[in-house]
């Protein structure tokens, strides 16, 4: 009986351990030069699949913003409630996420998108890249 609960209580802890390992979740971004929150984005699957919107804008005056900056079908668009990663799947052998993109509202511009989950799934490195050159940003998971 106690090899039972003690391989329950294994299950459980391990996929909750791998459930907090995913970028699925509600992230809070961090403004690279402020260094002060910026917003809040959900990250969710579908089929394997994720994508990420934007749920909240920290800033007041940044509420009713548009991306007027996009050069797709989110140009004039409302920020807040905008999809800006799409496309991202599990790589297999590795432990990060990549394969789709990722768009900075700021100046609408779309990047190849990296993300790997750190410190145990409580942040996530996210790496916005075209070719050679790339930036990282450190979001913090919220929940």
């Amino acid at each position: 009986m106690k090899r039972i609960l003690g391989a329950l209580v294994l299950a459980f802890t391990a996929g909750a351990a791998f459930a907090q390992a995913s970028p699925v979740g509600l992230w809070k971004t961090i403004d690279d030069e402020t260094k002060q929150e910026k917003s809040l984005v959900r990250i969710s699957e579908s089929a394997g699949v994720l994508s990420g919107r934007i749920e909240k804008i920290v800033d007041p005056a940044k509420q009713d913003s548009v991306c007027d900056k996009c050069e797709d079908a989110r140009k004039g668009q409302k920020v807040l409630g905008m999809t800006i990663v799409e496309g991202v799947k599990k790589n297999a052998d590795e432990p990060y996420w990549e394969g789709g993109t990722i768009l900075d509202p700021n100046n609408g511009k779309s990047y190849k998108v990296r993300m790997t989950p750190k410190d145990g799934g409580k942040a996530l490195e996210v790496r916005g890249f075209i070719g050679f050159f790339f930036r990282n940003q450190q979001w913090i998971r919220v929940e």
